[in-house]
């Protein structure tokens, strides 16, 4: 019996990483692509390389579960933030979403299956520095939330993960470790612990899983409990 595929972009590092270990765990055949070695490599903040790499990843035969996790975050405050910033965070954190999920769905609509995950960000409610990030980061949740309602009907789900700080190589090189700023950051989290991107991927695993298939349209804050009193109820 041939095993179910699951698509991850920007799987080979950090929390892509993490949940591509955690697919392979629960059983899936794993399918990364990233700019670095790993998987399929291609330059995902680039559409006609974009499409590439999923042609050949749909090669192997149809992919049911997609987790949108590639994206990039360019830290600074409002009027420093350039048109570049704004056009390679809308490529690479939304366009390149869109395009994943768009060359999935025939096969999740004839299978009358799919789950989709969107890596998003605690962000989206609001962070200084952080205007273009913030922007793409809600937008993944306005996606999932909007997917949800269009393609429930075909047994696909569609949710978004929203990371509080995790410690990975993003994270560290926009928040270096002698600022107070980030000193700052791990103090406020309740848990006291800054997150590792084996939480997201547990979160990752449960969104994936045929057993949720009645949670859909959700972003499940994995923050450490940062959020509350942020979040609305």
């Amino acid at each position: 019996m041939r095993k179910e595929r699951v698509l991850i972009t920007g799987g080979a590092s950090g929390i892509g990483r993490a949940t591509a270990e955690r697919c392979k765990a629960d059983g899936y055949d794993v399918v990364v692509i990233d700019r670095e070695k790993g998987g399929i490599e291609a330059d995902l903040s680039k559409p006609e390389d974009t499409a590439s790499a999923l042609k050949e990843a749909l090669r192997g035969g149809p992919i049911t579960r997609l987790v949108n996790n590639v994206g990039v975050v360019r830290p600074g405050p409002v009027e420093e933030q350039t048109l570049e910033d704004l056009d390679l965070a809308v490529s690479l954190n939304l366009r390149c979403a869109i395009q994943c999920l768009q060359a999935l769905l025939p096969d999740m609509k004839e299978e009358k299956f799919g789950r989709v995950v969107n890596i998003a960000s605690r962000a989206a409610l609001g962070k200084e520095l952080r205007t273009v990030y913030s922007a793409t980061k809600a937008g993944l949740i306005g996606m999932a939330r909007v997917w949800a309602l269009e393609l429930g009907g075909f047994g696909i789900t569609a949710n978004a993960i929203g990371p509080g700080p995790i410690r990975t190589a993003l994270f560290d090189k926009a928040n270096p470790h002698n600022s107070p700023r980030t000193r700052a950051i791990i103090d406020a989290v309740p848990v006291r612990r800054m997150g590792t991107p084996d939480d997201i991927a547990n979160a990752a695993s449960f969104l994936l899983d045929r057993r949720s298939g009645f949670v859909t349209g959700q972003v499940l804050y994995v923050c450490g409990g940062m959020t509350v009193g942020v979040a609305s109820v």
